[in-house]
């Protein structure tokens, strides 16, 4: 039987054309098929019956455009997007920032202090003839370490402008109160900076446990 080539657009040639028969047969004499064979296989399958390239993108057809489809199209360049800023209210109490407080507002009631206190550690309210405030008591080594947490507590505060009100108290002890006066009750900046004092470090500064043998 006669050769025959067949050339394609990219150059290459292809080799005889054989039958279902005639390609058994071709397998079982020679056993295999060469690197070049193979790879010349695999490279017309990747090109399609159709020739249109590698896997690559290919421009539209008219009736693609006629039909709109990129509107559809996940991703469309016309697509909105937006960045949303979170809330205060999904923020951590000490995350969020003390607001001017007016002298005409109402003081925080009871029922919302409650809740509010759940967000805070060590802290219990006081009620003083009406008038809610904030508490919390730390048990300290010694009075060093007494000063040096009046220190923390301070330098966390004055950024805030809201300072509580802190006695160094025997045995070594540490009281804070914290309320705002201009309104005489709580407001959400007393909760804020308790906040904000839960994250000092005290662990350096609490007594140290005794170790029995």
């Amino acid at each position: 039987m006669a050769s025959t080539t067949t050339p394609l657009s990219l150059g290459l040639v292809l080799p005889p054309l054989l039958s279902p028969r005639q390609h058994r047969h071709h397998h079982l004499v020679t056993g295999f098929s060469s690197p070049t064979q193979s790879r010349l296989s695999l490279r017309i399958r990747a090109l399609g019956p159709d020739l249109l390239g590698d896997f690559g993108a290919r421009d539209p057809f008219p009736e693609e455009l006629e039909s709109g489809f990129a509107e559809k199209v996940l991703g469309n360049v016309d697509t909105e997007h937006k960045i949303l800023i979170p809330k205060a209210s999904a923020l951590s109490l000490a995350q969020q920032d003390c607001s001017p407080v007016s002298p005409l507002q109402a003081p925080m009631s009871v029922d919302d202090a409650k809740a509010l206190l759940k967000k805070v550690v060590g802290w219990r309210l006081l009620d003083e003839e009406g008038r809610l405030k904030l508490q919390c008591l730390w048990k300290l080594r010694d009075f060093k370490s007494g000063v040096e947490l009046i220190n923390r507590i301070y330098k966390v505060t004055e950024a805030t402008g809201h300072f509580p009100n802190l006695h160094l108290e025997e045995p070594n002890q540490v009281r804070a109160e914290l309320w705002t006066a201009s309104i005489g009750g709580l407001s959400m900046n007393d909760f804020i900076v308790a906040a904000k004092i839960d994250e000092i470090k005290t662990s350096d500064l609490a007594p140290r446990k005794r170790i029995w043998a």
